[in-house]
């Protein structure tokens, strides 16, 4: 299933702090910020960190996005 992290981009606006802010308070690599730019898949550790830096739950950051039902 895929996944969105339109949440978690909302809430760096909401917080006004850019993604290289992100990387650097959470301790995640460039390249991690780059997978959530492209909604891939990231290691839950990846998650927990951006969770604990931005002070939020999971639910807070991304959601699971529906396929759309094959006809």
């Amino acid at each position: 299933m895929p996944v969105s992290y339109k949440k978690l981009w909302k809430l760096l606006i909401d917080k006004d702090m850019k993604k290289r802010d992100l990387s650097a308070q959470a301790g995640i690599s460039h390249a991690s910020i780059a997978k959530l730019g492209k909604n891939e898949n990231v290691t839950t550790d990846v998650l927990v960190k951006i969770c604990e830096a931005l002070e939020c739950d999971i639910g807070d950051i991304m959601e699971i996005v529906k396929d759309a039902p094959k006809q």
